[in-house]
């Protein structure tokens, strides 16, 4: 059966019996716990929490998670994936025990002609909690699976929490036996990879505490409501019901390792060490695909980083079964066509999907030959010690900084004759993962508490009245102050406001929420200073009590400030327009990949691995005044999803829209974009766009900024003024500047040239006389000067070379340092008689970095380096001596 076949039985399954299909969320969730969404409850946490009423009794959905904790793990077991599928079925205070177990046996055991799964009901074994007298009861006299294939187990095994206070419970796990063949008998608690876990029913009815480990948390009481939550992985259900050895196997996962075959001529089965690999390959290229799809691009932190590492281990291990040059393009083209059945939006993005993984392996094709040029001098540096070994902090120096994988530094210590300090390395890395844990063990408890808001949630969405009017009367239905929901607030509180309707717009979608005013008949006023949402149905009015107080009940003059929200339409109904000129000049694959609009200001980020020429900004710049100066109408269309994607309006892929949309229209085809913003009535009303500047932001994402509305205007006027400054002070008309600024330039660029060359003759004149102030140190000649303030790295290399020539025979050592502002480059060398002594130049360079500063390194004969302390010449100097002397 395939795994398209499975996701589409278990959906018919629940919905079939009332259940509310909800499609997957994004990966990337607003939420300071997770960096991705890593299980199907997560979307619904807020209803578990008990911050949000949930808008339905029943759920079910099949939710897209990625999980990075042990990502060095990957292939080397055949169960684990980053990237996964969770089937789930979720009761909020509905059915309860009996009903998860019942319609989980049904569609496990059920024929395959009434749309079950068809799975033999004498392969499953059933582990309920240790106390859990009613869900064992139910298993064995509802279900009819015998007693000695219910296992009881410990809270570390069958009791489920977030890993947070929060909801909590027990739960009962469904294991498919895999037969003789794979183990010992004995159930669960005796093999568990004979007995493959297939789907958790976990049973929230109590709340738990603070604590630590699966096992050590206290149980404070009830819920108020007992609620279901079950999880059943997709990919393992697969592998079962497709015949094969493990989920690497089956027909999502199987063509990438294929693929991997075909490009690097190894073969899959033979080696367990390429069998790793390739496993690598086809897990991270299928969790880079979807993780770009959600808009997450390479960087060096968060999201991006896990990315960048994913995408770089696909490349490592393809190099290490044997491929050469780029392969990210095609594992990127089986994936889509292998998982594109079930996430048919990733197809319609595939252009920008490949062209951001394949940017990264480009760049990381670079960072292998770059840290293989580290290496090499590494290498040397170890033998020429005497030293056999690459020390634990070298190898992770490699490793970390310059994302050289160690399996790549261990394959090429042994071609050279080394070994690697692999337990110093781990100890590194440990440390460096405890580091992460405990960051991340301190952002977990910072979940910010939202159950204050429930109440007001359960009141009813806020209605917002500011598309059409920037005043209106609201009654207060909620005041919160300090994180705690008060009654009444008085003058020169902070607070939070809560009106059931309002003309204030809360921030979404790039634009800043609004500012203004909240009165009222007794007196009070309060200026609002922000206003966001909860939920995305509350608006909460951030504000402070200038004069009077407020009361709970009482009725409120809300009065947006018209600048702000003037400036704010300008700045958002300007991206729009940016937007489309940017998509039309640079095709349909630059998408949105953020943007920020405030009064006078926008800045729009979009997908591009490629940086913007200058006359191409121009261009997207000239369109999108041209389309402003249409004076094109603005419209807004409420309709559903689907309706809002056949007129040709674009979504975010990774937002969460509901079955009613708002589409804004500017210009008929110009510009079509679902939106739930402000805007002006017509383009004209945005008034000039001026652009900034186009820039990099991270791998794959580029960021335009510019001007709008008189903003634009008085940014153009200085620029006017500066212009005119220049060309009074050139006495040249204003359109011969830049001519005439290109020449001065040329001029000055000849005569720095001019003065190098002087300063070069000048150093090699006095080259002789700086040999005859050769002191003697031991049995060799130093030859220390600070040159010149100026003098180039370039030109201190040329002139220790003259000076080691002028040496002869002796041995000796050349130190030659300059002042560079606050930078000090140095240069060390050592004659070929110094070095028949054993002294090398890139180790002396490191004796003598210190003091000033900073670092150096080099070759036997030469040596360089800069520093940031030009106090500390003279010390060095005489720390070059010291060590001479020895």
């Amino acid at each position: 059966m395939q795994t398209h076949e499975i996701r589409r039985r278990f959906i018919e399954h629940f919905t079939k019996t009332g259940h509310t299909e909800v499609p997957s969320a994004s990966l990337l969730l607003d939420d300071p716990n997770l960096l991705f969404v890593n299980a199907g409850m997560v979307p619904f946490k807020p209803y578990f929490l008990g911050a949000q009423t949930p808008p339905f009794d029943t759920a079910v959905s099949i939710q897209k998670c990625v999980r990075t904790l042990d990502i060095d793990e990957v292939g080397i077991t055949t169960r684990h994936n980053t990237f996964f599928q969770m089937a789930g079925n979720f009761s909020f205070g509905d059915y309860f025990k009996e009903g998860a177990i019942t319609n989980a046996w049904s569609l496990l055991t059920g024929s395959v002609d009434d749309g079950g799964f068809g799975i033999d009901p004498d392969r499953l074994w059933v582990t309920v909690y240790l106390t859990d007298d009613e869900a064992a009861d139910i298993w064995r006299d509802k279900v009819g699976i015998p007693a000695e294939r219910i296992q009881r187990r410990s809270m570390a095994d069958n009791y489920w929490s977030m890993g947070i206070p929060g909801p909590c419970g027990p739960c009962s796990e469904i294991f498919y036996d895999r037969g003789p063949e794979y183990g010992v008998d004995g159930g669960p608690e005796a093999d568990e990879d004979r007995y493959i876990e297939i789907w958790n029913l976990v049973f929230m009815e109590n709340e738990r505490g603070e604590g630590s480990g699966k096992d050590s948390f206290e149980i404070l009481g009830p819920l108020p409501k007992k609620n279901i939550d079950t999880g059943m992985g997709i990919e393992r259900v697969a592998f079962l019901l497709q015949g094969v050895e493990n989920v690497y196997e089956t027909d999502l996962l199987r063509p990438v390792i294929e693929t991997a075959e075909k490009l690097t001529g190894a073969v899959y089965g033979r080696t367990h060490s390429d069998d790793v690999r390739f496993r690598v390959i086809a897990d991270h290229a299928r969790t880079g695909y979807m993780l770009i799809a959600d808009g997450v691009t390479p960087g060096n932190e968060g999201r991006g980083y896990i990315l960048r590492r994913l995408l770089r281990r696909i490349v490592r291990s393809a190099r290490l079964l044997g491929a050469e040059g780029e392969t990210m393009a095609e594992f990127m083209a089986v994936v889509r066509d292998s998982i594109g059945p079930s996430f048919p939006e990733t197809v319609d993005m595939f252009d920008r999907l490949s062209k951001v993984a394949v940017a990264e392996e480009t760049a990381f094709l670079k960072t292998l030959e770059s840290g293989t040029a580290l290496f090499e001098r590494t290498a040397e540096s170890t033998k020429s010690a005497g030293r056999k070994t690459l020390s634990g902090s070298e190898a992770f120096t490699l490793h970390d900084t310059h994302g050289f994988p160690l399996d790549l530094t261990l394959e090429m210590a042994a071609e050279s004759g080394l070994e690697v300090d692999e337990a110093g390395f781990r100890e590194l890395m440990a440390e460096q993962k405890a580091r992460a844990k405990a960051d991340s063990k301190s952002k977990k408890h910072a979940h910010a508490d939202l159950s204050v808001y429930r109440p007001f949630l359960d009141l009813g969405d806020t209605r917002f009245l500011g598309y059409d009017e920037l005043t209106g009367e609201g009654e207060i239905v909620g005041l919160v102050r300090d994180g705690q929901a008060v009654n009444e607030v008085a003058e020169g509180d902070s607070v939070e406001i809560i009106l059931d309707r309002t003309p204030f717009y809360a921030e979404a979608g790039g634009q800043l929420g609004d500012r203004g005013l909240i009165t009222t008949a007794s007196g009070a006023r309060v200026d609002v200073g922000d206003v966001q949402k909860i939920g995305k149905r509350l608006w909460v009015h951030r504000a402070t009590v200038t004069s009077g107080g407020l009361e709970l009940g009482q009725s409120a003059a809300a009065e947006v400030n018209p600048l702000w929200r003037k400036g704010a339409n300008q700045a958002h109904s300007g991206t729009h327009m940016v937007h489309a000129a940017l998509r039309q000049i640079l095709g349909s694959d630059a998408v949105q990949a953020g943007s920020l609009n405030r009064p006078g200001y926008l800045r729009f980020d979009f997908s591009s691995t490629d940086a913007v020429p200058s006359d191409v900004l121009a261009q997207i710049e000239e369109l999108t005044n041209s389309a402003i100066d249409a004076d094109y109408e603005v419209n807004t269309i409420e309709t559903s999803l689907e309706k809002a994607k056949n007129m040709g309006a674009m979504a975010l892929f990774g937002e969460n829209y509901g079955d009613e949309v708002r589409v804004v229209e500017i210009g008929g085809p110009f510009s079509i974009e679902l939106c739930g913003g402000t805007h002006v009535g017509s383009s004209a009303q945005i008034g000039p766009v001026v652009f900034l500047g186009e820039s990099s932001i991270g791998s794959g994402v580029r960021r335009v900024e510019a001007y709008v509305g008189m903003d634009a205007f008085r940014h153009q006027a200085r620029e006017r003024a500066v212009l005119s400054g220049l060309a009074t002070a050139l006495k040249a008309p204003a359109d011969q500047v830049q001519d005439r600024v290109d020449s001065l330039s040329d001029r000055l660029k000849n005569a720095e040239k001019e003065i190098n060359s002087l300063r070069t003759a000048q150093l090699a004149a006095n080259a002789g006389q700086l040999v005859d102030k050769a002191e003697r140190v031991g049995d060799l000649l130093l030859v220390s000067e600070t040159v010149p303030e100026g003098t180039s790295a370039g030109d201190l290399r040329q002139l220790a070379q003259d000076l080691k020539g002028r040496l002869g025979s002796e041995p000796g050592v050349v130190f030659l340092t300059a002042k560079d502002g606050d930078k000090v480059p140095f240069v060390l060398g050592v004659t070929k008689a110094g070095q028949d002594t054993g002294l090398k130049a890139g180790d002396l360079v490191k004796t003598i970095a210190e003091p000033l500063g900073g670092r150096g390194g080099g070759k036997p004969d030469m040596a360089q380096g800069a520093g940031t302390n030009p106090d500390g010449i003279d010390a060095a100097i005489s720390q070059l001596r010291s060590v001479l002397q020895r």
